[in-house]
């Protein structure tokens, strides 16, 4: 039987269950949709740092990048058509992020998945024989495609399927994949930079296939989630595959929440007009100000562009790439640290210890910057100083990889209740690939702009994000997903939203019988 422990008003459920290797393996073989993001994160600024593709599609940026040699660093890659090549992946992101809302509900997650794997192809195979600018940004649109599909259905995917009292571990199975795929495309780059000929950008590029052939092939024999096959009516279907997924026969309360869930889910007609009601602001203001919050870190700024940032603090070519491969290791391993330490010491630890280490580490970034380069960017720096630029960068990666990274994916997806679940992942996603874009496409101006003063920028975000945590996100950890109700109702600042009319009918939407009422 269902076991459970006091939250605010009611009781959270511990439902059986144990992780079998059916659900290892279909989560695994899930989270591989975060390897196309990761993976074209790490090309994209490796590959905008190699001349012959420079020379090729931005001549001009190539130009500025020779004649910067003796003056200001801050500013040799500033250029809009660079940045947009970058960035339009993005916007594409937001767009399809929205449609995919009606796919996962629809269809289920798995042919998200699919249509995501199969659109990142056809971008991949543009990008790798692209003659023109043109070309390039048709090729990202369709991989921002791919993206926003992908990360839309993903995370939700994962904690559904996931058992309460591992759902950190294995949704952050995701980011993970994302690191791995950042990992893997600097090491690409590092290989394909030293190609004579002059060709390797094209190899970069076209390598994307192979996480896109993985996630595309693989999503096509996923089970669908319980959750997802209630909410389309297959009754039947739903009680097998949750006897499958838990590993044994004690699923009758589970299964009557999920059931009571998914009534309510199926009444829902206008699911982006009602996760807009009061009683799911707590919920909306997580999806929202999560994904923000955490590109205001700067961390996709620090992974697409560490070989022009460390090519702007004169490393060189191959130098920098390879301080952008050591970064994507500090990346993966840190990223490990969350996916065993998430279920242990809980959400609010990691988000607010992070917090702590990426402030200081940008901090010291910007004031080592600042004393070399200074206002004009003009300076020789020795190599043992760029190498402490390189490590307090890496200090700052790990904060991020094991506190916002996982978890501004893992948070979101976990607390939406399923009546508004497909309709608040596609705000999650659609408000970070917006933010992704903004950031992208205006880190290299204000580089220019704000020096190192930029970074300072950024720690005064990372401060107010840590903030924020502290006060509003409440711990989730162990809860299981039907019961989240609770967890608002017993947080100081959002119950006033839950109301005592609501609490009760919110946990009985998400848990059936399953809770008890004051």
């Amino acid at each position: 039987m269902a076991g459970g422990a006091a939250v605010g008003g009611g009781v959270r459920q511990d439902y059986p269950g144990r992780l079998t290797l059916f659900v290892f393996i279909t989560c695994l073989v899930a989270a591989t949709g975060g390897l196309i993001f990761g993976y074209d994160i790490g090309i994209s600024g490796g590959v905008t740092s190699m001349d012959p593709f420079l020379s090729r599609f931005f001549p001009s940026v190539s130009r500025k990048q020779r004649e910067a040699d003796d003056s200001n660093q801050y500013c040799k890659f500033d250029s809009q058509p660079l940045t947009m090549f970058t960035s339009s992946l993005y916007l594409a992101a937001l767009v399809a992020s929205l449609f995919a809302a009606s796919v996962t509900r629809l269809a289920g997650r798995k042919w998200s998945m699919f249509v995501g794997g199969v659109t990142f192809l056809a971008g991949c195979a543009l990008n790798g024989a692209a003659q023109n600018v043109a070309m390039l940004i048709l090729g990202r649109v369709l991989l921002g495609v791919g993206v926003g599909f992908a990360n839309q259905s993903v995370p939700v995917y994962l904690s559904e399927m996931a058992p309460a009292r591992m759902r950190g571990m294995l949704n952050n199975a995701f980011q993970l994949m994302i690191t791995l795929g950042i990992l893997a495309a600097n090491l690409i780059n590092y290989g394909t930079n030293k190609i004579s000929g002059g060709w390797g950008w094209r190899l970069s590029l076209a390598l994307a296939a192979v996480p896109a052939a993985i996630i595309t092939v693989g999503s096509l024999f996923l089970p669908d989630t319980p959750n997802s096959l209630l909410e389309r009516g297959k009754a039947d279907d739903a009680r097998r595959m949750l006897l499958r997924v838990r590993g044994t026969d004690d699923i009758d309360a589970e299964y009557r929440d999920l059931a009571v869930a998914s009534e309510a889910s199926r009444a829902v007609e206008r699911p982006w007009r009602d996760i807009l009601r009061r009683r799911y602001r707590p919920q909306l203001v997580m999806a929202v100000a999560i994904p923000l919050l955490q590109q205001l870190t700067g961390i996709n700024v620090i992974m697409f562009y560490a070989p022009v940032l460390f090519e702007t603090l004169r490393f060189g070519g191959s130098a920098s790439l390879m301080s952008a491969v050591i970064t994507g290791v500090v990346n993966l391993m840190a990223t490990l640290v969350s996916v065993f330490t998430v279920d242990r010491v809980g959400r609010r630890v990691l988000f607010l210890q992070g917090g702590a280490q990426m402030f200081a580490s940008q901090v010291t970034v910007g004031a080592l910057i600042g004393a070399k380069l200074g206002w004009s960017g003009v300076a020789e720096i020795p190599a043992g100083y760029a190498a402490a630029v390189v490590m307090m960068v890496c200090v700052y990666v790990a904060g991020f990889a094991w506190s916002w990274g996982p978890l501004g994916w893992l948070v979101p997806s976990e607390v939406l209740p399923l009546a508004v679940r497909p309709a608040g992942q596609s705000i999650t996603v659609a408000t970070n690939m917006l933010m992704t874009f903004v950031v992208a496409q205006a880190f290299l101006p204000m580089l220019c702009s704000l020096k190192f003063v930029l970074f300072f920028f950024f720690a005064a975000w990372v401060a107010a994000m840590t903030l924020f945590v502290a006060l509003f996100v409440p711990e989730t950890k162990g809860v299981p997903i039907e019961d989240m109700a609770n967890v608002w109702k017993g947080h100081w600042y959002w119950k006033r939203f839950v109301t005592d009319y609501d609490a009760p009918r919110l946990a009985d939407i998400e848990m059936g019988n399953g809770v008890v009422k004051n």
